[in-house]
């Protein structure tokens, strides 16, 4: 090896690194600026171009206004672009931005009835899509996915059971229809108020049932929100309701739809952004949302895989992976860009801002520096096809973590094989200490969330454990063989073959008396084995060892692919680290 300073070492890696950041990460970013797979880049975007507009003072305020057009339209129309330019198709991008736009202030309904605006509608004409029916939307991929079929096939079964309204039409006088029932007694307070509870509460049923039916362990906030909007389609959606209901002029039947819909979920009553604490009404949320979907168009299963992920920006984690305590794919990480947005259009500090959201994501997951390095990473990529405060505040705010994380890994690669130790040695030690971290923060994050200790060992981490392919031989995420220990308090349980046995198993009915311990392991478990979004410990022990001549890059890259057991779970990081390792050599001698 030759004498390079530590110093030369790290400013190469560091500038290789922090500027090939495909290079960090084994999940396909660039294919993701294109939309294939997935479309979160798209709400980076979306939040850059509705943030700006605020900062400059402008408003979401949908008006009930005797014109052709308001000032939010083009608002819209910008975002809506910026999403189809970001890899969304129309549908998609419709979705995307009515759903921020609300989360952003604007309402979902206004008026009634001439110059009334759906925001959804509007996002659907200005996005040039047509309208679809609520069968036809898709929840997001679960594994397998269901669509709002389930609930509009229960709902028009109680209808034509006369289950669903408390009148029969066959018994409404001729004549009486128009303002005669749709804005008197005879709708708002004896019709609609019925049918909004049951129909929400039938599809929603419905649609936890479909997926359950279908092997889906399910989501409640998709089932309520398809639910609600599978009754929206059908309801008066803009009727008042009884005084006893809410206010008049203030609470519509959607809001009575949410409620029902919300309470047969089971979700909470009560939502919290993250990082600014607002509160939300939940029924009123699942309501208006439901209202946004039955409207805007037809999403594909991608659109609404980026759709869930918006809503993660809540604590009480209502869906998507990005704010799961494990560390998901980085086409999942984007529930800080709703929170940012918000904070941002309310005069926050953006130090202020980011550091809030570093603690937050710190707090709130098994992993932490995978989780910032996420964030990071995901954010530049976004920036590469609008840059925007949101994207600033982001990666301005994760930058300090990820340099310290990458000069560690350097100072630990730099001193072992001065010493002595292997590449192989290098890697391995680092994905140990990956383990490491993931049982001692999951104890921590259980300790937060319960009050209970909770400790975890991996105590076998190995390939194959049910298939013979070279495939699986080689990547440890395709099928696993786990085998850990957990102790909650005074409870101890052992598990042999995790993932391709007791899973299974208890999924159908066997090791009942062990099943309790299943959840506070499955967030751990999941992030070992989605741990190509973060290569680290591959891609800077390589670079070091490539500008220290300890071998050329593509046979470094090689040893250290084969002694990351952790890192190197899918395909990938071999040509990754050769690609990044050649650059950080190449600044390396550039600078002697």
């Amino acid at each position: 090896m030759n004498d390079k300073s530590f110093e030369d070492v790290l400013a190469s890696v560091e500038a290789a690194a922090l500027t090939n950041i495909d290079e960090l990460t084994s999940d396909r970013i660039e294919a993701l600026a294109g939309g294939h797979g997935m479309v979160n880049l798209s709400l980076f975007t979306i939040t850059n171009v509705i943030t700006e507009e605020l900062l400059r003072g402008g408003s979401v305020e949908v008006k009930f206004a005797n014109a052709r057009s308001l000032p939010v339209d083009e608002l819209m129309a910008k975002a809506i672009q910026g999403a189809k330019a970001s890899g969304c198709d129309s549908a998609n991008a419709a979705l995307l931005t009515a759903s921020i736009m609300y989360l952003a202030g604007a309402r979902a309904q206004v008026g009634i009835p001439a110059g009334n605006r759906k925001l959804g509608a509007t996002a659907r004409m200005l996005a040039g899509v047509d309208r679809c029916g609520v069968s036809a939307v898709p929840t997001s991929k679960m594994n397998s996915k269901v669509s709002g079929f389930a609930a509009v096939q229960a709902i028009y079964r109680a209808m034509e059971n006369n289950e669903l309204s408390p009148i029969n039409g066959v018994n409404i006088p001729r004549g009486v229809a128009g303002v005669l029932y749709g804005h008197s007694a005879l709708g708002e307070d004896y019709i609609w108020p019925d049918v909004a509870k049951n129909g929400a509460r039938i599809g929603t049923q419905a649609m936890l049932d479909a997926m359950h039916g279908t092997g889906i362990a399910g989501n409640a906030f998709q089932a309520a929100v398809l639910g609600a909007a599978a009754i929206l389609e059908i309801i008066h959606p803009d009727a008042e309701v009884p005084e006893s209901e809410g206010t008049y002029g203030r609470t519509s039947s959607a809001y009575l739809v949410g409620k029902s819909a919300a309470e047969t979920a089971g979700l909470p009553k009560k939502l919290h952004m993250r990082v600014t604490n607002e509160e939300y009404d939940t029924a009123q949320l699942v309501g208006d949302i439901g209202l946004i979907l039955k409207d805007v168009g037809g999403p594909s299963v991608v659109g609404m895989m980026a759709f869930v992920e918006i809503f993660s920006c809540f604590k009480e984690r209502l869906c998507g992976g990005s704010g799961s305590p494990h560390n998901s794919p980085l086409g999942h990480m984007s529930c800080y860009v709703i929170p940012a947005m918000r904070a941002l259009a309310a005069g926050g500090d953006p130090e202020e801002i980011g550091a809030k959201i570093v603690e937050d994501r710190r707090g709130d997951t098994v992993n932490p520096d995978s989780s910032i390095l996420s964030i990071y990473i995901v954010s530049r990529k976004a920036s590469e096809l609008r840059n925007g405060p949101v994207t600033r505040l982001l990666m301005q705010a994760t930058l300090p973590l990820v340099a310290r994380t990458i000069s560690d890994q350097v100072r630990l690669t730099y001193d072992s094989l001065k010493a002595g130790k292997t590449l192989g040695e290098v890697v391995k030690e680092l994905d140990d200490m990956r383990v490491a971290a993931v049982e001692k923060y999951s104890g921590i994050w259980w300790e937060k969330q319960t009050g209970e200790k909770v400790t975890i060992k991996f105590t076998k981490i190995a390939n194959a454990a049910r298939r013979n392919s070279k495939l699986v031989k080689k990547y440890l995420a395709f099928d696993p063989l786990i085998n850990v220990d957990i102790t909650v308090n005074e409870k101890h349980v052992c598990f042999e073959h995790f993932v391709d046995d007791v899973l299974p198993k208890v999924s159908m009915g066997q090791y009942q008396d062990k099943a309790w311990a299943i959840p506070y392991l499955t967030s751990p478990v999941s992030d070992l084995l989605l741990s190509g979004c973060n290569i680290l410990n591959v891609v800077i022990p390589v670079s070091v060892a490539a500008i220290l001549d300890y071998a050329e890059p593509a046979e470094a890259a090689a040893e250290a692919e084969k002694a990351a057991y952790i890192t190197a779970g899918i395909p990938g990081p071999k040509a990754s680290v050769t690609r990044l390792s050649k650059i950080a050599l190449t600044v390396s001698k550039a600078m002697a």
